[in-house]
């Protein structure tokens, strides 16, 4: 999390008073981080540095704040959680700065922080503001954190619930878990996907470079595009404007392969979101076929909606429709169910999520994925096939989900391996065997990516499921 900018211009300095108004809304008033970003940079026309600037103060402290209240507390009388909120959000946002964005002056923290205090909370917390901050430089190597309990130091260093990270350091251990938490805590690639229906991913490599965007093909899928660098934004690309690319992370990439959808089939996909893995499946099925894609959410489905016309895509008929409520015997070749789930995964793209999500969450989530498998199971065709997929790494809601389906269903449904259908990706030999198996967890940051979770299985069966 290292910032280029150089903290001195009359730019950077609103920037930063925008970004603490943006922490603020987050912290006190219960806003989403994502949203709150979104809706400042609409509003404003800002040079891209100040946008990826903004971006990055507003997201690193959301996501870092228990490490950043943990040393305030250090050098308050009075506990952070007691504080006039706008002091204690003006003193997390010059934090962060300070503690991970070295190329920011000392100074030009200090002295924006105090100019936004004296003007948000008057002259005497600006006094107490410019005092602890630069008691706080004086003394930034003297910080000591959590000693001797390892779940309480994992938790204030790297920022996370505590009860996120016993569950992590039971599953997980001790190093695995330091390194999902890592990954967690840095600021999210942006990795394009060729979309193959256009263009070759070496011809979009050449067509980006031209725009001027730093880029290389990625190590970890054939059609993953990592960028370096953007002299605009992204969307506002010309090849993005002309439906090359999708932007996902390569986890996230390995649905369509593993399904392995065929030319003409009828694939289900639900939960479909944005369109993600829906328009990966239509380009591996060279837009031919049929794929019915179902979302409770209609804003969501119009963006997908839109996706497809960009990308050049038309087989995708769309369904505002609760999966649930869904009566139609499709026999579908190919169903996607990609759950809702805990996001244990993703946690770098929201900023905001660990700190919303409760164990309570999961037991709720589990209940629904359980539901939306038997649903789910229903539409698959004899000899057909059924991926279950979420973003998280939490057993309950992946490994037992699976298996407490297919044990329930009458030998309706089988595991299958698909381990040759991704062998381009990096899988070391412990993850190739569950990959053989069936299933895999693909753990935040182990290879570079995000955190996914796939089981695929086959029906070997008429039977309904339940049914005997």
């Amino acid at each position: 999390m290292k910032e280029v900018d150089d903290g001195l211009s009359a730019g950077t300095s609103t920037v930063r008073s925008k970004a603490m108004e943006a922490v603020y809304n987050v912290m006190e008033k219960g806003a989403y981080a994502n949203i709150e970003i979104d809706k400042v940079l609409r509003k404003t026309h800002l040079s891209l540095s100040d946008r990826n600037l903004f971006t990055e103060i507003v997201n690193g402290c959301v996501r870092m704040v228990k490490h950043l209240d943990w040393v305030l507390d250090l050098f308050l009388h009075t506990g952070v959680d007691k504080q006039n909120p706008w002091l204690r959000n003006i003193l997390r946002v010059s934090l962060y700065q300070l503690l991970f964005m070295d190329r920011i002056p000392e100074y030009a923290v200090v002295n924006d922080a105090v100019e936004i205090a004296d003007k948000k909370i008057g002259k005497s917390l600006a006094r107490v503001t410019n005092g602890v901050l630069r008691n706080i430089i004086r003394n930034r190597d003297k910080i000591k954190y959590p000693q001797g309990n390892r779940v309480e130091y994992l938790a204030v260093f790297y920022s996370h619930p505590q009860w996120l990270v016993e569950k992590l350091l039971q599953s997980f251990g001790f190093e695995d878990t330091k390194r999902i938490l890592s990954y967690n805590n840095r600021r999210p690639a942006v990795v394009l996907r060729n979309n193959s229906l256009k263009i070759t991913r070496d011809e979009l490599v050449r067509e980006l470079q031209d725009e001027g965007i730093k880029c290389a093909a990625s190590a970890l899928s054939p059609w993953g595009i990592k960028i370096e660098s953007m002299p605009v934004p992204i969307a506002e690309s010309r090849a993005y404007q002309e439906g090359f690319f999708y932007i996902q992370n390569e986890a996230s990439m390995l649905a369509a392969p593993i399904l392995n959808p065929q030319k003409g089939d009828l694939v289900c996909d639900l939960c479909a979101g944005v369109g993600g893995k829906t328009t990966h499946l239509a380009e591996f099925m060279d837009n031919r076929g049929k794929i019915k894609a179902f979302d409770i959410y209609s804003k969501k489905l119009d963006l997908l909606e839109q996706n497809c016309v960009r990308l050049g895509i038309n087989i995708v008929e769309t369904h505002c429709q609760n999966v649930l409520d869904i009566n139609e015997r499709l026999e579908a070749q190919r169903v996607l169910l990609d759950a809702p789930c805990s996001g244990l995964g993703v946690l770098n793209r929201r900023a905001d999520l660990r700190w919303r999500k409760t164990r309570a969450d999961i037991k709720r989530l589990r209940d629904l994925q359980a539901s939306l498998l038997r649903k789910a199971g229903e539409m698959v065709a004899k000899d057909g096939l059924l991926l279950y997929s979420t973003c998280t790494v939490n057993r309950e809601e992946n490994e037992d989900a699976v298996l407490d389906f297919i044990n329930g269903c009458n030998g309706t449904f089988v595991l299958q391996g698909f381990a040759e259908e991704i062998a381009f990706f990096p899988l070391d030999s412990t993850d190739k065997k569950k990959a053989d198996e069936g299933m895999l967890t693909v753990m935040p940051g182990k290879y570079g990516s995000d955190g996914m979770f796939y089981a695929l299985m086959r029906r070997k069966t008429d039977n309904w499921y339940g049914n005997t």
